[in-house]
Formats: C-alpha cells, sequence, structure tokens
C-alpha cells in the first residue's frame, strides 16, 4: 500500500549541487535520472489531442527564459513549473530533444496521478461503491474536453462554480477515475472536501507562487528554506501595509498567531526585521490590483492571497513573501476570516504545497481554520524537525521576548525556581481514519488511524472493542491500530495517556457486515 506521510506532495525533487544526481520522487514511484537526457515512456497513451502530449522535463541546471524560449521555438508549451530543475510541457509528437540540457524526459503512467489517499482507502476498504474526487488537468486543456472524457469513463461530472478553472469535481466508482487518470489531458486526482461534495460556498488557493510561474497541485519543495539547519530556522517577518476593513492591531494580531501556530510545531522562531529587504524574510504586505509582481489581484472574491514559496528557488527578495488582496472584506472569526487564509499562506511561504487530503490546512480550498491539522504538523515537521525545547510566540516590534527559561541550575545570585505544580493537563486525541463515528466494514478488522499530543508527551495510545478485546496502539503522536472487530455493532474507542495519568478518548462504531 503506498505511504501515506508527508501527502502534501506529488513530485519531489532532491539533490546536492546543480551536477549532482538527482531523483524524481512520486507519491507511489521513484524515478533515477542521469546526465545522458534519456527518456521514460508511460507505455499505451491515451490522449483527446493528437500530436501533442505531456512531459515532464529535468534538466541539468533550473531552466531561465532562454531554454524557455528555445523549447517554445520547437513546438513545446510550458504548462507548469517543477522545482527546482523541471517543467511540465506539451510537446509535439517527434520534437527534438537534443542540446537542452536534459537529464530526463518522459510522461506520467496513470497510476502516478492517483493520490496515494485514494489508493489507500481501496486497500483498507473503506471507499464507498461512488465516491467524489477532484480531477486536475493541465491548464492548457480544454474544459469542454475535460467533461467529455470524465462522461466517457462514466463518471457524473458535479458542476460547482467555485473551483478553479483547472479542476473538475466528479463522482463514480474508483476503477473509473483510475481509467480517467490514463488520458494525458489529466494531471492529478485526489479526495473532493465535504464542503465540495456538499456545494457549500469555498474559495481556492491556486498554488504558491514562483518567480516565473506557478507550482501545481503535484509539487512540493524539497527542503523548505535553504537557510535551515540541525537546529532549525530563524525567520525574519516584516509587516507592511494592513487592510483598512480590520483595525490595525486586530489584523496584526491575527497575522501573527498564524506564524506562531507553524511555529508551535517544529524548529521555527519567527523575529520582527526592520526591512522587507533583508535575506530570510517573510515580507506581509496587502495590496490592490497590480501590485509589482506578475500575479494582479481581481478585487473581491476569488482570489484572495498569493504567496512565493521559499529560497530556493525563488530568488531573495520575493522569496516567502505574502501578499492579500486589500480589497477583500477581511474580518475576524468569519468570511473571510483573516487568519484562516494566513495560516494557509503562511505553510507555503514555509515550503509546503497542497494537500490532497481534506480538512487539512493546505488543502487547496481554504475553510475556516482554528489550527494545523495533524497532516500539516507532519509536513512542515518534515521540513524543520520536531521541536523539543520550549516554544515561543513571534516577538512584536519593540516588544522583546521573554527570556528563556533557566535550565537544570538557577542563575547565579537568583533563588531556586519554585517546585512545578502537579500535571493535570489531559492529552488531546484525534481520529482522523475513520473521517466520520460512523463507519461499515466486510472485513474482519478495521484499522483506526489518529493523533495525539500533550503537554508533557504522550506515552501510550490503547485500544478497546464493546465486542471484546484490547490492545496497544502502534504509536504515539502519530497511531495507528487494526482492531479485530465481530459481526453486528462495535463500540471501539481509544484512550491515549500521559506520564502523570492523565488520559482522554474518542470513540468509533463500526458496523461489521
Amino acid at each position: 500500500m503506498p505511504s501515506t506521510k508527508f501527502i502534501a506532495l506529488f513530485l519531489l525533487f532532491t539533490g546536492g549541487a546543480w551536477n549532482s544526481e538527482f531523483t524524481i520522487r512520486l507519491k507511489t514511484r521513484e524515478i533515477r535520472t542521469s546526465e545522458d537526457g534519456q527518456a521514460g515512456s508511460a507505455g499505451f497513451l491515451k490522449r483527446r489531442t493528437a500530436g501533442i502530449s505531456h512531459y515532464l522535463l529535468q534538466f541539468r541546471e533550473p531552466p531561465g527564459e532562454d531554454l524557455v524560449e528555445e523549447l517554445e521555438r520547437r513546438g513545446a508549451r510550458i504548462t507548469g513549473r517543477v522545482p527546482r530543475s523541471g517543467l511540465m510541457a506539451a510537446v509535439p509528437d517527434g520534437m527534438d530533444f537534443g542540446r537542452l540540457g536534459l537529464r530526463w524526459a518522459g510522461r506520467l503512467a496513470g497510476e502516478d496521478k492517483i493520490s496515494p489517499l485514494l489508493h489507500a482507502a481501496a486497500d483498507l476498504r473503506l471507499a464507498p461503491a461512488r465516491e467524489a474526487f477532484l480531477v486536475e488537468f493541465h491548464p492548457d486543456v480544454d474544459m469542454q474536453d475535460a467533461r467529455g472524457l470524465a462522461a466517457e469513463e462514466q463518471l457524473e461530472v458535479r458542476e460547482n462554480p467555485y473551483l478553479l478553472g483547472r479542476h473538475l469535481l466528479v463522482e463514480g466508482a474508483l476503477q473509473a477515475a483510475s481509467r480517467l487518470a490514463e488520458w494525458d489531458e489529466v494531471a492529478y486526482l485526489f479526495p473532493a472536501s465535504t464542503e465540495l461534495r456538499q456545494g457549500l460556498p469555498v474559495t481556492a488557493c491556486s498554488g504558491a507562487m514562483l518567480n516565473q510561474g506557478l507550482a501545481g497541485q503535484y509539487v512540493r519543495i524539497a527542503e523548505g528554506w535553504g537557510g535551515s539547519g540541525p537546529d532549525g530556522l530563524r525567520l525574519g517577518y516584516f509587516i507592511g501595509n494592513l487592510p483598512g476593513s480590520l483595525p490595525p492591531d486586530a489584523a496584526r494580531r491575527e497575522i501573527l498567531r498564524a506564524l506562531a501556530e507553524w511555529g508551535r510545531y517544529t524548529r521555527l522562531e519567527f523575529v520582527p526585521v526592520a526591512s522587507p529587504q533583508i535575506p530570510l524574510t517573510v515580507a506581509i504586505l496587502f495590496a490592490a490590483g497590480s501590485h509589482g509582481d506578475a500575479y494582479p489581484f481581481d478585487g473581491p472574491g476569488r482570489i484572495l492571497a498569493h504567496t512565493f514559496y521559499p529560497a530556493p528557488p525563488n530568488p531573495e527578495p520575493i522569496a516567502g513573501d505574502m501578499h492579500f488582496d486589500l480589497e477583500e472584506s477581511w474580518r475576524t472569526g468569519r468570511a473571510v476570516d483573516l487568519f484562516s487564509v494566513a495560516l494557509h499562506e503562511v505553510g507555503h511561504a514555509l515550503g509546503l504545497g497542497h494537500s490532497d487530503r481534506p480538512g487539512s490546512v493546505m488543502y487547496p480550498y481554504y475553510r475556516m481554520n482554528w489550527g494545523l491539522a495533524p497532516d500539516d504538523i507532519e509536513g512542515i515537521q518534515s521540513l524543520y524537525g520536531v521541536r523539543e525545547s520550549t516554544w515561543k510566540p513571534p516577538a512584536e516590534p519593540g516588544v522583546p521576548n521573554a527570556p528563556d527559561p533557566p535550565g537544570p541550575f538557577p542563575p547565579p545570585g537568583k533563588p531556586p525556581a519554585p517546585p512545578a505544580q502537579p500535571d493535570r493537563t489531559a492529552p488531546a486525541l484525534r481520529i482522523t481514519v475513520p473521517a466520520s463515528t460512523i463507519a461499515a466494514t466486510p472485513a474482519a478488522a478495521f484499522v483506526l488511524k489518529g493523533t495525539a499530543w500533550d503537554n508533557t508527551g504522550v506515552v501510550s495510545v490503547r485500544w478497546s472493542n464493546s465486542a471484546g478485546g484490547s490492545g496497544e496502539a502502534d504509536g504515539t503522536a502519530f497511531w495507528s491500530a487494526e482492531v479485530p472487530v465481530q459481526p453486528g455493532t462495535n463500540a471501539l474507542t481509544v484512550r491515549a495517556f500521559d506520564a502523570a495519568g492523565n488520559s482522554s478518548w474518542r470513540s468509533v462504531t463500526v458496523v461489521r457486515k
């Protein structure tokens, strides 16, 4: 079964210097590339437009304007950027790939385009007979043709006015979705959120920006900020002008809350700086219309904000910058909620792409959020590590951070610290699989997954079944358990314990047919 870890990524490029070996890591496989410019093949090609197919091109060095112009001169159309040194392009049959500095060129297979979450649901027999999917098509695909492809594969198109222009919401069997993924015009398939399935109003994020283009749903950068090290990362932030729809203090507070939420779980520290030009700085501003980059805002609705990925691949000083549409009616606790949008955009500023998992902050459609989901936490910790020391919120300009707490010995000349108070804080516990509190299965065992965290640490997670049986889950912060279930109704209870004996619980009802 494919791993669902770090689901915010589809393609991951790693490597040291530009001339070192690169690996293209898809969620389902790895492609080892070489210096000989080899071409890969996805086998039999299904396509709507004769003579054109989409290729993933990886170069020895990041492609510049001259290379892009040469590709276009040879008849190719650039449809996406893949940091650091890749492009997705619509390529005419028989195009000469010579003298382009290629490491690898190839088309993606159908199984490369299906989110591991969909594979996992099928493997665990959690997928219903009909499921709702989002299908991302390459930007050059005519969406009327896209609807025709979905109908041809016996998938029902559900019209939704809130979708990104290259997304289509379809409903049907996973087998039909697999057939759809085999078409060249399809870029990726992933689960549709509850809001999209129900037709509720949502606002899309088009993706994190690259200086020369847009990163698609399937892209994630490998290392976040290049200045991060084993001890974590210290990032500056600079807040420029603020929206008039909120009091300045309230707007600043919501932005700092968003920064603080990401810093809570990983080794990041945000400090105010005097200029947005300082390296390793996230510049935050509100602007209307054209505002100095290639992505003008459109007034109220549709485009709320955009953010540039860190350096690399984006150059300083634009790396990590977050721009918000000044003409939106920004609010707190209701639409358009500044904290929720800023929380999503900070994830992009730190190097995360869009997640496939509905309910996560980094899902490509904004939703009201009060904090990070486990998927977001796992993704950011994969870039910057797990925070083990005392967490500090971002300092405000002119307000110094509180001093670090004393170590095991009090500073000279100061009395010892008073004894610590007893720990009475119960762990926080969440069940992420299944997504609802009632589920059905024909199998003799049911898989539970979730997260647990505590102010001092979770020491164990245990499960019990009202129909009989109990046991220990695998893991603590991110736990899973395969629970035997009996025919009929099974009330499964999961309980998390900390070192002081505090506990919390959650339950799921599973009906075995």
